[in-house]
């Protein structure tokens, strides 16, 4: 492997069980790191020696060091190891700002946003009472919207958590699903669904539902409605009409937060109908109190390959 520069370090407290934590089975996490940076690690107990291009040894180095801190109270898996570099690269663009390092406590532990744009977007959650999250598939928007609604209601914010999507289907496919539209559109509210239970707990987000302390309502619902002291969020959002959009909106009472998150590269509305969420991002971009958090393809933290898959459709539209 050609080499431009050599990082060695020693890890200290001298820790066994950390470093097979850090180092994974036969060695799996290290041989990881060294795939996706382009480096060669190697290292008797503590002490590592790194080669690589300046850059990746770099990367590699600091992440080494925050994966042996992090080895101390957490179980090290691919998965986790895979997240830890996403935000390794991140870390490093050109012209990047540091971005404040939210933590959400949840039934699962502790949930922190992978790179920048994440952790912005955790941010501005904090910051503001309406907030949209904008990117591809993968990005976490979704997921992260449902960590800080749980973090909101567990100490005591909001009273509520109300799911809303648009029931784009709600004509000829849904119509031969059984049930009434609610339960239509629970199969599309999957994705929510599967974050709040790993976040609450199967067994508690059942009786929550049948308390109404989670709510879940299609768009059409929201009509007439004021929400206050509740934690809001619109999912697929670019399938909504401008119409829609600013009814939902415009609902948003005291005490209460909204997120609305969308992929307007997926956008299911007939042909020659303006989405929602694409109209609202030049109407409101400049409203105090409103934040719009675009994540891109860099942001991604699924399987590595669904990075490469987001960058060559957007290459391939362009």
């Amino acid at each position: 492997m050609a080499a431009d520069a050599n990082e060695d370090f020693s890890l200290q407290p001298v820790d066994n069980e950390r470093l097979a934590n850090l180092c994974g089975q036969f060695d799996d996490h290290l041989h990881l790191i060294e795939t996706r940076l382009h480096v060669e690690v190697q290292n008797r107990a503590n002490v590592f020696s790194l080669r690589g291009e300046k850059l990746a040894v770099r990367q590699a180095g600091r992440l080494i060091k925050r994966l042996y801190a992090l080895a101390e109270n957490e179980v090290l898996t691919p998965s986790a190891i895979h997240l830890q570099l996403q935000d390794a690269s991140l870390d490093d663009e050109a012209g990047a700002v540091a971005a404040p390092d939210v933590a959400i406590k949840t039934k699962r532990g502790l949930i922190r946003g992978q790179g920048a744009n994440q952790k912005r977007y955790l941010q501005a959650m904090a910051e503001h009472d309406i907030c949209f999250g904008i990117g591809p598939a993968g990005t976490g928007k979704t997921y992260l919207a449902v960590a800080y609604a749980v973090d909101c209601f567990q100490h005591h914010r909001v009273q509520r958590i109300v799911l809303v999507r648009p029931a784009v289907e709600a004509g000829e496919r849904l119509g031969f699903l059984p049930g009434d539209l609610v339960q239509k559109v629970d199969p599309y509210l999957r994705p929510l669904y599967d974050a709040l239970y790993e976040m609450f707990g199967l067994e508690r987000v059942g009786k929550l539902i049948e308390r109404n302390v989670i709510e879940v309502a299609p768009l059409g619902f929201m009509r007439g409605r004021t929400l206050n002291d509740c934690f809001v969020i619109l999912d697929e959002a670019q399938n909504t009409t401008p119409e829609q959009m600013k009814m939902f909106l415009t609902r948003i009472g005291f005490g209460s937060k909204a997120v609305i998150t969308g992929d307007i590269t997926q956008i299911d509305l007939p042909r020659g109908q303006v989405s929602g969420l694409k109209h609202c991002a030049g109407v409101l971009d400049q409203v105090a109190g409103i934040h719009f958090t675009r994540l891109t393809a860099r942001d991604v933290v699924r399987h590595p390959l669904v990075q490469r898959i987001v960058t060559a459709y957007e290459q391939h539209e362009r």
